[in-house]
């Protein structure tokens, strides 16, 4: 339960003073406006939750081979490079198409996508939360924060999902961006939530930390990203 608190405090903390990159040339809010911190709330109080239901529920995917076939399509390598090619190509096509439209999207996904990769791996550092997969067959998912042996990058823990932030932060763009046609909302936030939850099934990570990274990738991409400026 104390870790589960730490987190929390520890979300709180940096979804409302972590400023995003592209935060910087936005008109500047403070959370005394209250806008922010009713979601900030809500993301922090499921959170803890999931934290608290994770020794409860992981076991589940260790167990069950039902995902097989899943994981095979959406492996953590698979699955990272679908998310840096689709920002990509529009960027190649859109420049030889001389489409400004189309770049300007692909050059917002990537700062969105740097802006939830530097949230995630501070948190990452601190938190040196266990992967699921480091977890001996017979020891417990209860007691997985602050035992990691964390590389300079974080890249060796769990919480959040790198993944989950970078797939979340990149649909929102698109899905802002290209509203006006209505299949690519479900369409992004389709396969955000797919590259989401193969995270669990691959046992890379907890279910709190794919929620909490789909939450910062999504919130920071709305409130910073794409905020008039």
């Amino acid at each position: 339960m104390c870790s589960v608190l730490l987190c929390s405090v520890a979300c709180l903390g940096i979804a409302i003073t972590c400023p995003p990159l592209g935060a910087q040339e936005a008109p500047q809010t403070t959370p005394a406006d209250g806008r922010h911190w009713l979601p900030t709330l809500a993301v922090t109080g499921v959170t803890a939750a999931l934290i608290t239901a994770d020794p409860h529920d992981t076991p589940y995917f260790r167990r069950t081979l039902r995902f097989e076939a899943f994981n095979d399509v959406f492996s953590g390598s698979i699955t990272a490079s679908e998310i840096a090619i689709v920002p990509a190509t529009f960027l190649v096509v859109g420049h030889f198409r001389q489409d400004s439209y189309a770049e300007k999207t692909a050059l917002l996904a990537g700062e969105a996508y740097a802006d939830s990769a530097i949230v995630d791996m501070v948190m990452k550092v601190a938190t040196r939360r266990l992967r699921p997969s480091d977890i001996p067959p017979s020891g417990a998912f209860s007691d997985t924060f602050f035992r990691s042996h964390v590389s300079p990058i974080g890249i060796n823990t769990s919480f959040p999902s790198g993944h989950a932030a970078g797939a979340f932060a990149v649909a929102a763009v698109f899905s802002h961006r290209y509203r006006q046609h209505r299949w690519v909302p479900w369409v992004a936030y389709g396969m955000a939530s797919a590259i989401s939850f193969s995270r669990v099934t691959t046992q890379a990570h907890f279910p709190s930390d794919v929620f909490l990274g789909a939450a910062l990738g999504y919130t920071m991409t709305k409130f910073a990203v794409l905020r008039p400026r």
